[in-house]
């Protein structure tokens, strides 16, 4: 499985439509996420908005540049990390798709089309498709391009995924699915992620033998603990840390918002970075840029996509070149 650095042919975007999932906020988060795709659009990388009907195409195409491409799919949720196609070169070179159960992150979230959106998407784009009878989402799990992967054990190994699975056993699984010869597992995910800990708001790789972190913004920094264990285990595995700042505590009362500065996108000449009105904003994008120097970090606000349940990372899947 080719690191997200990699040479991109496209990115396939999710466009929300369902007023349920974005309660008083969707047309912002439609404006957000189109703004997510111009961006992407305007750097001259190839963009597939993936839409749901004729209604939502054409709200859609109001907000975005021509540059950008509408295809519709039957999906609920946008998170296309998740419920995409993951595509791999084989042992020739030629790109694969690779689809797998999807339980509707743990039984939580079941809506009709996400379990049937990937395999559709990789038909289009023309790609043999393997399924596999085993659970798992995209945003679970991070290459650095040398076999290496990084996950997380609240996630991979909850019983609400593949309990009859060990440890080994999703190992030997991901070796022989996308080609990861060795996992890093981290512990627990971000504390309000209804993914139970998706590992790309935790944790991110940014070149080969890289992962970057968050540290905590404030005493009341909520993952404080979990971004201490995360990094203790990436230096025990010899991992080099480069460490982007947290957002800090978000959220309205008692409910904390899953805010992440990791959920960052990577494109082929810029990176898409989410801001959320935090005092850490400006920080984070510089941050990111110095992990890309080849690349462009620009914020983008986000608040209102995050009120769905994830940022611009879930809501894209690129397309490895050719």
């Amino acid at each position: 499985m080719p690191p997200e650095w990699a040479e991109q042919e496209w990115l396939w975007i999710g466009f929300p439509h369902d007023p349920g999932e974005w309660p008083d906020v969707l047309h912002r988060a439609q404006e957000q996420i189109a703004a997510f795709a111009n961006l992407v659009a305007e750097s001259g990388q190839a963009v597939r908005l993936v839409v749901r009907d004729a209604a939502n195409e054409a709200r859609a195409r109001r907000l975005v540049s021509a540059a950008v491409v509408c295809e519709r799919y039957e999906y609920g949720d946008i998170w296309l990390r998740d419920t995409g196609p993951l595509v791999v070169r084989d042992a020739a070179g030629n790109r694969v798709a690779r689809r797998f159960a999807f339980n509707g992150w743990g039984g939580k979230f079941r809506m009709d089309g996400d379990e049937t959106v990937g395999a559709a998407m990789a038909a289009r784009a023309g790609l043999a498709v393997e399924s596999f009878d085993w659970v798992l989402e995209g945003g679970a799990i991070d290459g650095d391009g040398t076999g290496l992967a990084v996950t997380t054990e609240q996630c991979l190994l909850n019983p609400n995924r593949n309990p009859a699975l060990s440890r080994a056993g999703i190992e030997a699984r991901l070796a022989e699915a996308l080609g990861f010869d060795r996992v890093l597992w981290l512990g627990d995910g971000l504390a309000g992620d209804h993914t139970d800990g998706h590992v790309d708001n935790l944790a991110r790789f940014v070149a080969p033998g890289v992962l970057a972190l968050p540290v905590t913004s404030g005493a009341d920094d909520p993952n404080a603990a979990v971004y201490a264990d995360a990094k203790a285990r990436a230096l025990a595995a010899g991992l080099t840390v480069r460490h982007l700042p947290s957002p800090g505590w978000m959220g309205e009362g008692d409910l904390v918002e899953p805010a992440s500065y990791m959920n960052f996108a990577i494109c082929n000449r810029v990176v898409a970075v989410p801001t959320y009105g935090s005092a850490m904003d400006d920080e984070a994008v510089a941050a990111v840029g110095a992990l890309f120097p080849g690349r462009t970090a620009v914020g983008l606000p986000a608040d209102a996509v995050l009120a769905g349940g994830g940022s611009f990372h879930c809501a894209s899947q690129q397309m490895p070149a050719a």
